[in-house]
């Protein structure tokens, strides 16, 4: 009879959420504080329901990213009970719930990190071309995407210092859904080749230092994650957006994205969607930049306690990068050449040839090169997010994804002036065995035409070379580039398991983060002729002495020096783990304390194989007049092994000063570490073991910060202390003596960067906003010397 009685007493509470110009928000999330949690979304009519409600007086929440949240006391009696309510705009989303950088949700403008968040509504205001381009919208960060859209750099508050062009992402965690989209990073293989926005993004939240030192995988620097779109519509809804235009001197770009999503019933819904695109570049290339798309879903179970959600991507991309463009006058930098900073690519131009592999050379095998393939990253993900809110104040959250991942390189590596009166020209074709001198015929290699014929002994009497014919190639030089071979595979498992407890003012959080990778790499380059122009002209290259042989210093394509530049065969083994505590604690009303703790451990094992020339009379053909296959670099049978273990203490400490409901002050101090990443071990000296394990850089971060949000004016200032120690710098060079290519000796040096970070909107009017970002700082390294550097950003 008392069980009767009580399923009698409970009821319902439902109503319709809006915002100031009374249309329906869909998505927004409303919680019941009762025991356990209740639990809603609004449809795509706003409407959101909970059934099974007890009586009593409780607090129900609703908050949706772009406006200002509410908390209402609501006494229910046993009735059904119907409550709408309207929400207020929210400019920086200062009151919205964030999750990056907090092991708890946390409202923004109460919390002690600095965070920016760019909701659905911003997202459609920009056309980015590329995931790093796209974050230039978040003040504090630093973005170099000239290359493209991969190969690109992110970092914040001048935590760079190993954030190299081929290892943009060094310090920074980039995130879909909460989770790593790469474990591992090495030279040529960042987070940003598996990476790619378009509807299916529903928001995007940036954490600029501060607690990614307890909360990130080996990520000090910050973490930018991308949070994809739900549905809760009842019925079956969509968007579709295409976009054409023209880059650069009239290159086509076309982009078509769509995004799908309903109801399933008993709780059950979809979303899924994605994009293709065909984009001819920015600048200007014979051969198609970038194209191809991705497909993302997610099937979602929500009941009472929280939610289940499956989730998944599919990512086959094709893209490139641009190398640099030659300039003169370094105060005032001008084009040289008759190149262009704005439409110049210096690429090699389209083409296939079939490369042999250095590793099988008997058994016949080859690779296929062409430049107009540039990079081809794949990514199969799938994933599971779990969230229940427990009996006694308890919570869990367990996120899991498992991915494989492919990315192969043919690109174009370096567009550097090789004067033809440079002996480098003729040591390259085959690393001086033999050398060739005398009479060098170069021709079109589509056309078969003769460009050129010179002859190069004055050079070794210190006198340019001499041309024999009235024909001459552009600028006396030819192209310094290699083919640039890459294939990289990557399987990886990552998951984080959050424990949840509300006791009196404390929000305790503790769990740990497990990551696992199994990777390997393999590269190889050549040498390629081709003229240095705007739109250089592939090379056949030959030795034509009268009364000799032929020699012919490259192939049909001007390929030459077969795998002779660069030979690198890894494979690497990778598991991290990491425990940690987390404690908000609710001094008083307007006071809040924010105190982590993160140990770390990461586990590096694999192996580098040795490589030597292979040795035959006549090279690999065994043609003597063919000298291009002369060189072809091979493993050794010998390995480099290497077995390292990184283990580390992080903490980082918040307060937040709650001023009036609608501005804030706070303040953090950060000790974290950053472990070396493979490219310690890949990129190190051939041939040369790896004796000692790499450095951990100890990162010390400050920040002091003010929060305001008003009804039309919003604004977040934060002044900033990062300190670098044990940064470890490595260049990549060219041996000029051998005509090799190496990695310097790592130089450790140290940094410290003061700055000010300021973002502020302003909306008189509904369709009127003006937004600023201001980024300042001064930086010092010291290596021996002293070196200040300072940057403005507007």
């Amino acid at each position: 009879m008392g069980q009767t009685l009580l399923i009698n007493a409970q009821s319902s509470l439902n109503g319709t959420i809006t915002d100031s110009n009374n249309n329906p928000i869909s998505g927004a999330t409303v919680f019941l504080n009762t025991e356990p949690i209740l639990f809603s979304i609004t449809d795509t009519e706003g409407k959101y329901y909970l059934t099974n409600t007890p009586t009593g007086n409780y607090i129900l929440s609703i908050s949706y990213l772009g406006f200002k949240p509410i908390n209402d006391n609501v006494s229910l009696n046993g009735n059904n009970t119907e409550l709408s309510y309207n929400l207020e705009s929210d400019l920086l989303n200062l009151h919205t719930v964030v999750i990056t950088g907090n092991f708890t949700p946390t409202i923004q403008l109460e919390s002690s990190t600095s965070v920016s968040t760019l909701n659905a509504k911003d997202l459609k205001q920009i056309v980015p071309q590329g995931t790093a381009n796209l974050l230039q919208n978040i003040p504090g960060t630093f973005v170099d995407a000239s290359a493209g859209e991969v190969f690109t750099r992110v970092y914040t508050r001048g935590i760079s210092a190993a954030a190299e062009d081929d290892m943009g992402w060094y310090y920074v965690s980039l995130q879909e859904d909460d989770l790593p989209v790469s474990l591992v990073q090495h030279s040529y293989y960042g987070p940003d080749l598996f990476h790619r926005a378009d509807l299916m993004t529903a928001n995007v939240e940036a954490l600029r230092g501060g607690s990614a030192s307890i909360t990130a995988m080996n990520a000090p620097g910050g973490v930018y994650n991308f949070i994809s779109r739900q549905t809760n519509s009842k019925e079956l809804t969509g968007e579709a957006q295409l976009q054409t235009g023209i880059k650069g001197e009239g290159n086509p770009y076309y982009r078509a994205d769509a995004v799908l999503g309903s109801q399933l019933g008993n709780n059950w819904s979809f979303n899924a969607g994605g994009h293709y695109r065909h984009d001819e570049g920015a600048r200007n290339t014979d051969f198609t930049f970038s194209k191809g798309g991705q497909f993302k879903f997610n099937l979602t179970k929500v009941n009472s306690r929280g939610y289940f959600k499956l989730y998944g991507k599919y990512l086959n991309d094709y893209t490139n990068r641009y190398n640099g463009v030659a300039a003169t006058n370094w105060d005032n930098p001008e084009a040289a050449f008759g190149q262009d900073f704005n439409s110049s690519a210096l690429l090699m131009p389209s083409y296939n040839a079939s490369i042999p592999d250095g590793r099988y050379l008997e058994d016949g095998k080859t690779n296929r090169f062409n430049p107009s393939k540039g990079v081809h990253a794949k990514d199969l993900a799938i994933g599971l997010d779990l969230f229940q809110s427990l009996n006694n104040n308890w919570s869990i959250k367990n996120n899991m994804k498992f991915s494989t991942k492919n990315a192969n390189w043919q690109t174009s590596i370096s567009n550097a002036f090789v004067s033809l009166s440079d002996p480098t020209t003729y040591y390259l074709p085959s690393n001086g065995n033999p050398f060739p001198i005398g009479q060098i015929v170069f021709k079109n290699t589509r056309t078969g035409d003769e460009m050129a014929r010179i002859d190069n002994s004055p050079i070794f009497a210190g006198s340019p070379i001499n041309y024999l014919t009235d024909s001459t190639l552009p600028n006396d030089a030819v192209l310094g580039t290699s083919t640039w071979y890459k294939d990289n595979d990557a399987d990886e498992f990552m998951q984080q398991l959050t424990l949840l407890k509300t006791w009196d003012n404390h929000d305790f959080s503790f769990g740990f983060s497990t990551g696992i990778s199994n990777t390997s790499v393999f590269t190889q380059g050549s040498f390629a002729f081709s003229t240095y122009e705007n739109n250089p002209t592939m090379l056949e290259v030959t030795l034509e002495n009268p009364g000799e042989p032929v020699l012919y210093l490259s192939d049909e394509h001007g390929v030459s020096n077969y795998g002779g530049l660069f030979f690198t065969n890894s494979r690497a083994d990778v598991f991290q783990a990491a425990t940690f505590v987390n404690d908000i604690w609710k001094i008083s009303d307007n006071i809040q304390l924010d105190l982590g703790l993160r140990y770390e451990s990461i586990y590096h094992k694999g192996s580098n194989d040795r490589s030597a020339p292979f040795t035959q009379n006549g090279g690999l053909d065994g043609d003597e007049t063919t000298i291009y296959d002369n060189n072809i670099l091979q493993p050794t049978g010998d390995r480099d092994s290497f077995n390292f273990n990184y283990n580390y203490l992080s903490y980082s400490a918040g307060l937040n000063i709650k001023l009036t409901e609608d501005a804030s002050i706070f303040g953090r101090y950060s000790r974290g570490n950053k472990a070396p990443e493979l490219n310690y071990y890949f990129n190190n000296f051939a041939n040369v073991p790896i004796i000692n394990a790499g450095e951990v850089q100890k990162i010390k971060q400050a920040e002091l910060g003010l929060k305001s949000a008003l009804k039309d004016f919003s604004f977040t200032t934060t002044l900033f202390w990062s300190e670098l120690k044990n940064i470890g710098v490595s260049n990549f060079e060219f041996d000029d003596s051998t005509s090799s290519i190496f990695y310097t000796p790592i130089q450790f040096n140290n940094s410290q960067t003061f700055g000010l970070e300021w973002e502020t909107i302003y909306n008189p009017i509904q369709y009127l906003t003006f937004r600023l970002m201001v980024f300042y700082k001064t930086q010092r390294q010291e290596n021996g010397i002293f070196m200040t550097q300072q940057d403005l950003l507007i």
